[in-house]
C-alpha cells in the first residue's frame, strides 16, 4: 500500500492540515485576490517523464508547463525546507484558499455523498459473492468464467477500494468504527496488518509523497526483473507475496496486534478455501487453491501499474528540500482517465482523482470525484501543474524507459525560488 500525512476527519477540520500536521495559515502576499508567488523549478525535462538525468550528476534541469526558469536563490527568496527570508509563505495561502473551497463543498454534501455511495459499492460487492461461488459449480465454460470474473472483481473491490478507504478512515466519521472496518478490510480481506499498512501508506507515502527514501514509491521497484517480466508476469504473484510481506512486517508490531493479524489472515484464507470446496464444489484442495490464485490476481496487473504510473517518473525531492504540500502534490501526483472497471474496483481516488486524494486524503472516493472540477480549475488558475495522462501512454513510457524509471535512482528536483 502507499503512504501519506494522517488524514483528517471526514468532515474536514476548520483548519485543514498542510503537511505533517501543520495547520493551514493564511499567510503570503496577494495581489487582486491571487497569491503573487510562483515557484520556479529545477529538475524536469521531458514532459512525458518530467525528469531526465543531467550530464555528470543526479540532479536535473526541468520545466513544467506554465513554470519559468529562475535564477539561483538569492536574498529574499524562499528556500524549500528552510526558513523563509521574507515575510509570507504563498504556498500555505494557496493551500488555505483551496481547502476553504473544498470545505464548502464537503459541508454542503449529504451523508450519502460523503460515505453512502462508496459503502453501497462495497455492500453490492458482498451481495455478489454468493452468485460468484455458485457460478463456479457449473461444468460449462461461460458460467464458470462469469464466476471467476465476479469473484475477481469483488475481491479487488474489497481489498483495494475497501482497504484504501478504511486506511484513511474515509468510510465513517467514527474512529471506533473506522478501526473495525480497517481490521476487516485490511487484515481479513487483504491479508495485511493494519498498523503497518496505515504507517507505510498514510504516514509515509502521503506525508512524504515523492520524497527520496521515504514516499518515493521505491518499494514497488524490483530492479532484478526485466521490463516484461515485471510488467506482465510478476503481478500474478501479488496474492502470494502480499501475505508473505505482511508476515515479515509483523516483527515490527506488538504481539497482540500480530496475533490478531494472524487470526484474521487465517480466517480470510480459510473462508475463501472452504466456500470453494463446499459451495463451488471443487473436488481437490489444489484446484481450489488454483482458483483462489486466479481470482485474487485477476486485476493484479492494473493494480501494480496504477501504483507506479501515478508517481514514478514525476518530480522527486530530497527530504530536506521538499516543497509545501500543494506544490508537492501538484508536481508529484498524476491522474489517469476514468475507467468503469477500475473506478468500481479500485475507487476514484486511486484512478482519476489521485491528485485530489493526495491533497485531501480523508475524503471518500465519491467526494474526491465531486471536488475534482474545483481542484483542477484552481490549480490551473494558479498556474500549478495538474498532471494527467492515459493508461496506455504511461504503459508505453514505462516499457520504453524501464531502466531509467524502475532501475536507476531518480533525479532530484528542486524548487529554486519564488518570483
Amino acid at each position: 500500500m502507499a503512504s501519506a500525512g494522517r488524514a483528517t476527519e471526514p468532515g474536514l477540520a476548520r483548519e485543514m492540515p498542510l503537511e505533517d500536521g501543520d495547520p493551514a495559515r493564511p499567510r503570503g502576499r496577494q495581489v487582486n485576490g491571487e497569491v503573487s508567488g510562483t515557484p520556479r523549478l529545477r529538475g524536469m525535462g521531458d514532459p512525458s517523464l518530467r525528469g531526465t538525468t543531467a550530464p555528470g550528476g543526479s540532479r536535473t534541469e526541468m520545466m513544467a508547463e506554465g513554470w519559468e526558469w529562475g535564477p539561483a536563490l538569492g536574498e529574499g527568496d524562499v528556500t524549500p525546507g528552510g526558513p523563509p527570508e521574507r515575510a509570507g509563505q504563498p504556498e500555505e495561502a494557496l493551500m488555505t484558499e483551496l481547502s476553504e473551497l473544498v470545505q464548502k463543498v464537503v459541508k454542503s454534501s449529504s451523508w450519502w455523498e460523503r460515505h453512502g455511495v462508496d459503502i453501497s459499492i462495497l455492500a453490492c460487492s458482498f451481495l455478489l459473492l454468493p452468485a460468484g461461488f455458485l457460478c463456479l459449480r457449473s461444468a460449462q465454460a461461460i458460467p464458470f468464467l462469469v464466476g471467476v470474473l465476479t469473484l475477481g472483481v469483488v475481491h479487488h473491490t474489497l481489498t483495494v477500494k475497501g482497504s484504501h478507504l478504511a486506511s484513511h478512515n474515509a468510510l465513517t466519521e467514527s474512529k471506533s468504527w473506522g478501526k473495525v472496518w480497517a481490521i476487516f478490510f485490511i487484515e481479513l480481506c487483504s491479508s495485511f496488518t493494519v498498523e503497518q499498512a496505515t504507517y507505510n501508506h498514510v504516514k509515509i507515502h502521503h506525508g512524504y509523497t515523492n520524497v527520496i527514501g521515504l514516499g518515493d514509491s521505491s518499494t514497488w521497484k524490483l530492479p532484478f526483473l526485466n521490463r516484461y517480466v515485471y510488467m506482465f508476469i510478476a503481478p500474478l504473484a501479488v496474492p502470494i507475496l502480499t501475505p508473505l510481506v505482511a508476515l515479515d512486517l509483523l516483527r515490527n508490531v506488538e504481539w497482540k496486534a500480530a496475533l490478531r493479524t494472524l487470526c484474521c489472515m487465517f480466517l480470510g484464507f480459510y473462508c475463501h478455501y472452504w466456500l470453494l470446496l463446499h459451495v463451488s464444489g471443487f473436488q481437490s484442495p489444489w484446484s481450489a487453491l488454483l482458483c483462489m490464485l486466479l481470482t485474487r490476481s485477476l486485476l493484479a496487473h492494473p493494480y501494480i501499474h496504477v501504483n507506479i504510473f501515478q508517481h514514478i517518473g514525476l518530480p522527486m525531492f530530497a527530504a530536506d528540500r521538499k516543497p509545501k504540500r500543494i506544490h508537492l502534490m501538484s508536481l508529484g501526483v498524476l491522474n489517469l482517465p476514468r475507467n468503469a472497471l477500475l473506478d468500481w474496483s479500485f475507487g476514484h481516488s486511486l484512478i482519476s482523482c489521485h491528485v485530489e486524494h493526495h491533497l485531501f486524503p480523508s475524503l471518500s472516493d465519491n467526494m474526491c470525484l465531486k471536488i475534482k472540477p474545483i481542484v483542477s480549475q484552481y490549480l490551473k488558475q494558479k498556474k500549478l501543474p495538474y498532471n494527467e495522462d492515459t493508461y496506455s501512454s504511461r504503459l508505453r513510457l514505462f516499457l520504453q524507459r524501464y531502466e531509467e524509471l524502475m532501475v536507476h535512482a531518480p533525479p532530484i528536483t528542486e524548487l529554486v525560488g519564488i518570483q
